[in-house]
């Protein structure tokens, strides 16, 4: 039987999530705090813990450190939707937490999506084998200055192509790898649907923009695309594109959801492009994450002639959404990780 491990202060949420997982089947323990957490997580072989920020004695981020280090285990974090919490929440994940889900009174923990949503990434992430969480079980090495300053200039130059990168679980590190590798005479526009609700996107933009040497943002309604820029996709709406007359792309926010269970839906990016870019233009690159999202662009993509790449099962957290795109034929290069960086700072 499975074994999940739950920490919180909070002695309503530890039932809430209780009753929940309780529908897996699995062993269920609590902590009332990070300290009790880590002593339980180094003594016992938990297949997935959530991790509460915010606790006395010993917080969330220290906890998760500690048992990275100590016994890596796939870790969900237990975030409220507000920027404080965002920030935080990404450095979790940046010490080796695989996902985040809503904290209970953030969001109604009883709806039937959020209990849907909790008891998916629990079954998900207490699949993941433990050699996979080793080599995201570190802190960013990449050095963060605040002196350097980056100009955003419009109109740099005709568009040739675009890179087009979709994530989900296990993905924020990723991203970050590639736009602090990216060179700063990188020759095209960048952008990136990483499945975060709107509070998180706009923290994630904000640091991976102090880690890269390129300009980071987050996409707004009407934003011209520029070369060398990279550009994360609103939580809450899809990314489109469009073409004016003068001959510039612009980035279009859709906020119907089109039957889409994620917003943005890396789907909706890769489709979205074919429609004002020909196929060649487009450089696809699908990474890890639960689900199909992306599969169908892929396949759209390659068909038109554009290049796409897949994370492999060696390297993907949970290979999900590339493994869906290679079986449906949308891979044209099966990559382990390291591998796809380098050849996304090669591209010309």
């Amino acid at each position: 039987m499975k074994k999940v491990l739950i920490a919180d202060d909070s002695a309503l949420v530890r039932k809430q999530l209780s009753e929940i997982i309780s529908e897996l089947d699995f062993e269920i323990e609590t902590a009332r705090n990070g300290a009790e957490a880590v002593e339980k997580a180094v003594a016992n072989q938990y297949d997935v813990i959530t991790m509460d920020i915010n606790m006395p004695v010993m917080d969330g981020l220290s906890a998760v450190e500690k048992i990275m280090a100590q016994r890596p285990t796939p870790i969900l974090m237990i975030s409220s939707l507000t920027t404080e919490s965002a920030n935080i929440t990404m450095e979790a994940l940046d010490l080796g937490a695989v996902d985040y889900i809503a904290k209970p009174g953030t969001m109604n923990v009883g709806r039937e999506e959020n209990r849907a949503d909790i008891l998916h990434k629990v079954k998900t992430l207490s699949r993941i084998p433990a050699r996979r969480l080793k080599s995201v079980a570190r802190r960013s090495s990449t050095p963060v200055s605040a002196a350097t300053e980056k100009v955003v200039k419009t109109s740099n130059g005709e568009i040739k192509k675009v890179l087009l990168i979709g994530a989900s679980t296990g993905g924020p590190g990723l991203i970050e790898q590639i736009c602090t590798s990216l060179p700063e005479n990188f020759p095209f526009p960048v952008c990136i649907v990483q499945h975060m609700p709107e509070q998180f996107t706009a923290a994630f933009a904000t640091r991976l923009d102090r880690k890269s040497p390129l300009p980071v943002l987050e996409a707004k309604n009407n934003m011209e695309l520029v070369n060398g820029c990279i550009y994360v996709a609103k939580g809450g709406v899809h990314l489109h594109f469009a073409k004016k007359v003068s001959g510039k792309y612009v980035i279009r926010e859709e906020k119907e959801k089109n039957g889409r269970f994620f917003q943005p839906s890396v789907d909706e990016m890769f489709l979205s492009a074919l429609k004002v870019f020909r196929g060649e233009q487009i450089n696809a690159v699908l990474l890890t994450g639960i689900g199909d999202d992306g599969a169908d662009g892929m396949v759209a993509i390659k068909k038109a002639g554009g290049f796409t790449i897949g994370e492999s099962e060696e390297t993907a957290t949970v290979y999900g959404m590339p493994k869906e795109a290679y079986d449906r034929g949308g891979v044209m290069q099966q990559l382990p990780f390291p591998k796809i960086l380098k050849t996304l700072t090669a591209l010309r």
